[in-house]
């Protein structure tokens, strides 16, 4: 890559070489400048801050050899904070180890429970982040997340056991080379009864506590949001089973697009404001992570499914949804 320092407040112009054609910015921008995160190069792109051949573009353009790419000055990376590490009792344990759905020596598949963060923050004294030495078992590396989920949204959750197979499902996560399908009880019956969500979205608020909300295409930090949706059972028009897709990987996507379609999740607050609790039913979010298929990091595909949180399980009962139990985790293809 040949670097040009520009005059225009210190930016530079990088130009793609042959061997670096058909990459994606994202990634050939993370290759030179490791401290950028996804979330930070996005926003350079929606800004207009990096461009290509002089124009806007999203972070998942593939480049052609030739092409210039304007880079911003950008501050140098962080250095990173300690591991908050949690500690974790026999019976905590046991409880995690049950969790587990899927175990290979790259691969760690759990079932997430509700209320437990992914990650640490402000106010957080316990999250599975802090807790994975626990799932260290026979390997040398401690198991290392390559995506999240909410606090309050249970089911499948990707863990990987060394680098190699990080690098790999990260890389899968950010390319959205997966089928996501998350199960929700939401308050109301969306029309039509199955559908295309596309609506960007726009973080309000601080890191703790931050919201998304629908925006109009050019807004300032719009970001497009895309799920696919589609009823599979409904108690009259009060209540709804919905399967969700995410085509992408906003910040509390499906949430702020089942309250834009007029049908919030159970248990949402945040989002369904006046609607998000009913008389016998509880006080939590009705979102579940049902099932994922994703590339395995060594070849081939693995499909991984999760039972309904007991809460959610109490809430098809009571509605008369009938579920079937999640299937044994599959791999298929070449390892």
């Amino acid at each position: 890559m040949s670097v040009v320092r520009g005059a225009r407040q210190g930016a530079s112009t990088a130009t793609v070489e042959a061997d670096q054609a058909e990459t994606r910015l994202d990634r050939f921008l993370r290759r030179h400048h490791p401290g950028l995160t996804q979330g930070a190069i996005e926003k350079l792109c929606r800004t207009g801050q990096v461009r290509v051949d002089g124009k806007r573009v999203e972070a998942s353009k593939r480049l052609a050899a030739g092409q210039t790419v304007r880079i911003p000055p950008l501050p140098d990376p962080a250095i990173p904070k300690p591991r908050q590490t949690v500690k974790v009792d026999d019976y905590e344990v046991k409880e995690l180890t049950a969790r587990i759905l899927y175990r290979d020596a790259d691969v760690l598949v759990i079932d997430k429970q509700a209320g437990l963060a992914t990650q640490g923050g402000k106010g957080i004294a316990k999250h599975l982040d802090g807790m994975l030495d626990a799932l260290r078992f026979e390997a040398d590396e401690r198991p290392r997340l390559v995506h999240r989920l909410d606090r309050d949204t249970s089911g499948v959750l990707v863990l990987a056991r060394n680098a190699f197979a990080a690098g790999r499902l990260a890389a899968s996560f950010r390319g959205r080379d997966m089928e996501k399908t998350y199960w929700a009880i939401v308050v109301g019956l969306p029309v039509p009864l199955e559908g295309q969500i596309d609506l960007p979205l726009a973080r309000i608020g601080g890191s703790q506590g931050a919201r998304t909300k629908s925006v109009e295409r050019d807004a300032e930090g719009a970001a497009r949001a895309i799920t696919e949706y589609r009823t599979i059972d409904h108690a009259g028009r009060k209540f709804s089973w919905l399967e969700l897709q995410p085509l992408t990987g906003r910040t509390h996507q499906l949430r702020a697009h089942c309250a834009a379609l007029g049908t919030p999740i159970l248990g949402d607050a945040p989002y369904g404001e006046d609607r998000a609790y009913a008389e016998g039913f509880a006080r939590r979010l009705h979102l579940h992570a049902r099932r994922l298929v994703l590339p395995h990091p060594r070849g081939g595909t693995l499909t991984v499914e999760a039972d309904l949180p007991a809460h959610m399980k109490a809430g098809f009962a009571a509605l008369g949804f009938h579920a079937e139990a999640a299937k044994p985790a599959k791999k298929r293809g070449k390892s």
